[in-house]
């Protein structure tokens, strides 16, 4: 059977509830703010509709980082502060709606910011990278029912690193900045972490936790391959390439709207 969890942007009403299970069994997962439908629902305006089947039964869970785990994407910030933010920003935004080769995106970003201060780094993640709403609350709880969570970003460690800590991932993988005499080199060291790299990750860490569902989560075209090969591969406030293949979409809730996608209610859910 698929249960569909209907989760409101704003106050769900039983009415409207009743109104989309059309006679089919309902109940408040949280009242006024989630429910469940056992039945596969389509799209409605202002409400998030996530669907599993009801023996789903999440081991593992997968993200992406930026613009999706953080409200930025850390690239167009450095750029930002070598006064290339327009340029590169462009070119972040035609790499994650698939029209751009993202390794090669990648390196034309990065050169443009060659001979940046590396101490820019440290002082945008005191500033302006922060996660988004309900990132650290959907993380622990995964945790806390003994799902092994991992951050794989085609951003940077030197963010990735931190926020992974700040959050609770139990693994980071992300790109290394080239970094000499305290600049930024303008490239990677190592291997450039995009689509088929995350697919990769998923697939070891599929093997490493054995039988049980894999959760991903992303918004660009370089999640796809994740998100494609997951149990459950969920779209956040993505492109539309994106939304478009995915599983779930979460367009009008925060990030805990995955937890009541899997049936957690809020009281359930590890908020310190």
């Amino acid at each position: 059977m698929t249960i569909s969890t209907l989760i409101a942007a704003g106050r769900l009403e039983a009415s409207r509830v009743a109104r989309i299970a059309a006679g089919t069994e309902w109940r408040w997962l949280d009242e006024g703010d989630a429910a469940e439908v056992d039945q596969a629902l389509g799209a409605f305006d202002e409400i998030d509709v996530i669907q599993r089947p009801d023996d789903f039964a999440p081991r593992l869970f997968l993200a992406d980082m930026d613009s999706t785990m953080i409200g930025q994407e850390c690239i167009d910030e450095l750029a930002a502060e070598a006064g290339v933010g327009d340029r590169v920003a462009d070119i972040t935004e035609r790499a994650m709606r698939g029209e751009l080769d993202f390794k090669g995106a990648l390196r034309e970003r990065l050169a443009l910011l060659e001979g940046l201060d590396s101490g820019v780094i440290d002082h945008l993640l005191a500033t302006r990278i922060v996660p988004n709403p309900g990132a650290r609350t959907l993380v622990q709880t995964l945790k806390a029912k003994g799902v092994r969570c991992v951050l794989v970003s085609g951003g940077f460690t030197a963010f990735a690193d931190v926020i992974g800590e700040r959050l609770g991932f139990d693994r980071v993988v992300s790109n290394r900045l080239g970094i000499s005499d305290g600049k930024l080199t303008g490239k990677v060291e190592g291997q450039i972490v995009d689509g088929n790299v995350k697919l990769a990750v998923l697939e070891v860490e599929r093997a490493k936790v054995g039988e049980g569902g894999v959760i991903a989560i992303g918004d660009g075209a370089n999640d796809l391959p994740m998100l494609e090969a997951a149990n459950l591969g969920v779209a956040y406030r993505a492109k539309p390439r994106v939304a478009a293949a995915a599983d779930a979409r979460i367009d009008y809730g925060d990030l805990t709207a995955l937890l009541w996608g899997l049936g957690i209610p809020c009281a359930a859910w590890v908020t310190d």
